[in-house]
This record gives structure tokens, C-alpha cells and sequence, in this order.
């Protein structure tokens, strides 16, 4: 792509330089626009058409008003398109739209996705058979919401610096950690609460009383299982699931962290960040997420780890008084009880050692494309008599790729959708590494993270948003840096 400066005119030099917005890694600023004409040139077009950042701004500061009116996970295909009809109309405006590196691994996951639908009429062993029209409402359920995690992925890393810089988007994502943690609360000390929403109000009974819909349109607090001997609320909201909700808490934690000292920011404020990261042990503990836990504990050695090889030693010993500090509030609170309890009480460990195994052997039976969704057991992992019924609709049957996203895209995708995955993230952690700021070494803790998370957590929804948009935040922090290089070398000032 050629980018020149505006036309020449009185008063105006014509070898004046393009502003930084022109630079690699950023589309057009406003006042700047590439535009064929005759003879292959290029000459100023006017004024490119603006990113709105509204629709992004949005759904981040808006989702626990999302999820009261019970659009919660609904809101992202919902949103993605105003996202898509601006940038077709900055493509068409004359706005370059970029497509993230390494783009095509995704846009081959995404082509897996619709042409392993081909297989939903076929059943590994041991699945319970079942006709291809029963399984389209989950499989175009999850292809209209990977194709809005797409959307905000591309929409998110074209906005500028201008429409919505780094650093606000990085204090959304740390504000949702905060609405993650008061609602972890909400789920510890008033677990039965719940409510019907309005979206819910407006279907039709026979629908919304169904398992599925219940999960994405009614709000509750926590979910109620029997793990260490009697039931307990275990916190979910605003995410739905208790796993759900462990999983965004390590996502996006190390933003909040970046938010509150990665940033020009208060004491006062980083006080109160320190109280809020204090407070957020209780229901951390009490969501005897195990996932939790370690994922917690690989992020904070994966950042203490490159802050140490960039010269910051000291984090080493700051991450250690931090384990002695929690250990002793373990030791001298009810909250150790609970941890030693959930240790000692391992009881899904079979079933996901069962359901791991069907897996596997279900994509030895379809390496390439897998079957186009999930499969369920037939019967439980000791015995195939047990089984749903129409007093309990989950009883029995487990669900085969229900228990990580790396078994679920086995089973659906195969080999060539699960490389295709992996390689997208892959490459990005890759691409990204010498990324040394807080954005960078926040956003690759991100996405290393959810490698480790899919051995046990889903990531659709709002999982695979927070982790497509810490790709969005290195990819934009790459072109600000290559801006920024390009500034001191030429003395050019930042306009953005």
C-alpha cells in the first residue's frame, strides 16, 4: 500500500509528511486517505470514514446491564452488526481494513466449522444416535457466535488511537474484572438469587423453560452443586457458569493488574485496586474452581518470569511474599478449610478422565473434520442404563467436548480445526513475544493462558471475546510502537 500526503496546495508544501496515523500498524488518520485515480497513482481522497467505538465501549462497560436484561451472550452477535456495517463502510469509504497476522489459520478454522457440519448424522462409538436436525440449533448457535468473535476481533484492532485508545480499552477489560469479582461476591452470600429477565419474560414458556435457553437468558448468582459433602453456591454471575466465571477471572485479572500499574494512575486509586484484588480471594476460594487455582498461579509465575528477564528481579520476591500472604490468610481463615476440603473431594476427575478418553477415540474415527458439534454419552461412565428423562433433562448422559475446549474441538472439528485453532493463538504469542510493556506481556499471559484452560474450560463465549480482544490489544500495541520508533527517529510530533 502507498500512503501519501495530502494534495499540495498555497501554503502547504507538497512533500509534507502523512500524519502517524499513516504509519505501518494503523489505517488512515482522519484528514488522510489513499484513493486510486489514472495511471496506477494515488492521491488524497479526503476525509476516511471513522471506526465508531460505541459498539466495542459498549458491550464492555455495559455487560452486567447485558446480562440483567438477559441478552448476556446474545449481546455479542447482536452487536458484531453495527461492528460489521462500519467496516464495510470504511472498506468502501476507501479505508484500508486490515485482517490480523496470521488471519488465514482462522479463516481455516472457521471453513472447518461449516464444512464439518457434513458429519453431524454420523456417531462415534458410544454416542447416543441422533438425526442432524436435532444438533443445528447448537451448531449454528456456536458458528453465528464465532463469526461475532471474528468480527470484534478485526473491528477492535482497526480502531485507532484516536476512536479508542489502548489504554481505555485496557480500563474496560479491568473494569469487568471488577463486575466478575462483585459478582463472584454476589454468588457467595446470596447464591439462591435470581431473577427472570425481560428477554426471558418474552418467550414462549415450552422455550424458555429449556436447559439451554435458561443458560442464556435467565441471571442467577451462582450455581448449586454437592462437591465436598453438601450443597454450595458456587459463583457464576455475570458468565453464567461457575467455570465460566473462573476462566474470565484469569483473563482478565492482568488487566485490571495493567489498569492499576501498568498506567499513569492515583495512589488512591491502586489502594483501592490492592482492596479490590484482596477481597476477590473469598470468592476465588469459594468457587473450589480448581481450573481457577492453577491458572492463577501459572499467570502470576508467566508474568513475574518476564518481568524478571527484563530486568525487574525484585517481582520475584514480590510474588513470593504475595504466596506467604495468602497462605497465612488460608491458615488463619475458615477460607484454608475450604481449599483442603476441595483437594480431598476430587469427584469430577473420573468423569473427565471418561469423557477425555471418548473424545479421543471419537476423532480417531474422524481425524479430519470430526463431527460438526458435541456428542453425548450413552449412559454414565459405569453403566450405559442411566440416562436423561423428562424430570431431569441433564441426568445420566455426559456431554463428549463439554469438559475443555480442546476435547470439544476434537470431537466437533477434528485435527485440521483444532490445528487451525491453536495455530491462530500460536502464532500470535509468537508474533508478539518481544512485546515488553505491560499491554504486551498482559496480552500474551492472555492467550498462554487459554492453553492451559482448555484442558478444562470451554471458551465460547466470552472466554474466546476476551482472549481475541488481548490479540487485538498486542496487535494495535505492535503499529503504536512502530508509530512511537518512528517518531524519535524523525522528530515528527504525535498528533493522535
Amino acid at each position: 500500500m502507498t500512503v501519501v500526503a495530502p494534495a499540495a496546495g498555497p501554503g502547504r508544501p507538497p512533500d509534507r509528511e502523512a500524519p502517524p496515523g499513516d504509519a505501518p500498524g494503523h489505517p488512515p488518520m482522519a484528514g488522510y486517505a489513499v484513493g486510486p485515480v489514472a495511471g496506477g497513482k494515488h492521491r488524497a481522497a479526503g476525509p476516511p470514514p471513522v471506526l465508531p467505538a460505541w459498539p466495542v465501549t459498549g458491550l464492555l462497560l455495559l455487560y452486567p446491564l447485558w446480562w440483567a436484561l438477559g441478552l448476556g451472550v446474545l449481546i455479542f452477535p447482536i452487536l458484531a452488526v453495527p461492528m460489521a456495517y462500519a467496516l464495510l463502510r470504511a472498506h468502501l469509504g476507501g479505508r484500508p481494513v486490515r485482517l490480523p497476522p496470521g488471519f488465514w489459520l482462522w479463516a481455516v478454522f472457521l471453513a472447518v466449522l461449516v464444512v464439518s457440519m457434513a458429519a453431524l448424522g454420523s456417531e462415534p462409538t458410544g454416542a447416543v444416535p441422533g438425526p442432524a436436525s436435532g444438533r443445528m440449533v447448537g451448531v449454528l448457535f456456536r458458528l453465528v457466535e464465532y463469526l461475532a468473535m471474528t468480527v470484534l476481533l478485526i473491528h477492535a484492532g482497526n480502531l485507532t488511537e484516536r476512536e479508542l485508545p489502548v489504554r481505555r480499552l485496557v480500563r474496560l477489560l479491568g473494569w469487568l474484572f471488577v463486575v466478575t469479582v462483585a459478582g463472584g461476591l454476589l454468588g457467595v452470600f446470596a447464591g439462591t438469587f435470581e431473577f427472570t429477565s425481560p428477554v426471558e419474560m418474552l418467550l414462549p414458556p415450552e422455550i424458555r423453560g429449556r436447559g439451554f435457553v435458561q443458560s442464556l437468558v435467565h441471571p442467577y448468582a451462582a450455581q448449586i452443586h454437592d462437591i465436598i459433602g453438601d450443597q454450595r453456591p458456587r459463583p457464576a454471575a455475570p458468565w453464567g457458569y461457575t467455570n465460566t466465571w473462573g476462566n474470565n477471572f484469569c483473563l482478565l485479572v492482568v488487566w485490571f493488574v495493567v489498569a492499576a500499574w501498568g498506567q499513569v494512575t492515583r495512589r488512591r486509586t491502586r489502594l483501592l485496586a490492592l482492596a479490590c484484588l484482596a477481597v476477590s480471594v473469598v470468592p476465588v476460594v469459594i468457587s473450589l474452581n480448581r481450573g481457577l487455582w492453577i491458572g492463577l498461579g501459572l499467570a502470576a509465575g508467566y508474568v513475574a518470569l518476564r518481568l524478571a528477564l527484563a530486568g525487574r528481579v525484585w517481582v520475584i520476591g514480590a510474588l513470593a511474599a504475595a504466596a506467604v500472604a495468602l497462605a497465612a490468610a488460608l491458615v488463619v481463615t475458615p477460607l484454608g478449610n475450604v481449599v483442603t476440603a476441595r483437594l480431598d473431594n476430587g469427584k469430577s476427575n473420573g468423569v473427565r478422565s471418561y469423557l477425555i478418553g471418548r473424545a479421543v477415540a471419537g476423532v480417531a474415527e474422524s481425524p479430519v473434520i470430526g463431527y460438526g458439534s458435541t456428542r453425548t454419552t450413552i449412559g454414565g461412565r459405569h453403566s450405559i442404563t442411566v440416562g436423561e428423562s423428562a424430570d431431569c433433562e441433564r441426568c445420566g448422559n455426559f456431554t463428549i467436548g463439554g469438559n475443555g475446549q480442546l476435547w470439544q474441538l476434537l470431537i466437533a472439528h477434528g485435527l485440521t480445526g483444532t490445528f487451525a485453532y491453536l495455530g491462530f493463538l500460536g502464532y500470535g504469542v509468537w508474533r508478539f513475544r518481544r512485546d515488553r510493556s505491560p499491554v504486551g506481556i498482559a496480552g500474551s499471559c492472555a492467550i498462554l493462558g487459554s492453553f492451559a484452560a482448555m484442558l478444562w474450560y470451554n471458551a465460547l463465549v466470552t472466554p474466546l471475546a476476551f482472549m481475541f480482544l488481548a490479540y487485538a490489544l498486542l496487535w494495535r500495541n505492535e503499529g503504536r510502537q512502530a508509530d512511537e520508533s518512528g517518531h524519535h527517529r524523525t522528530g515528527t510530533p504525535d498528533r493522535r
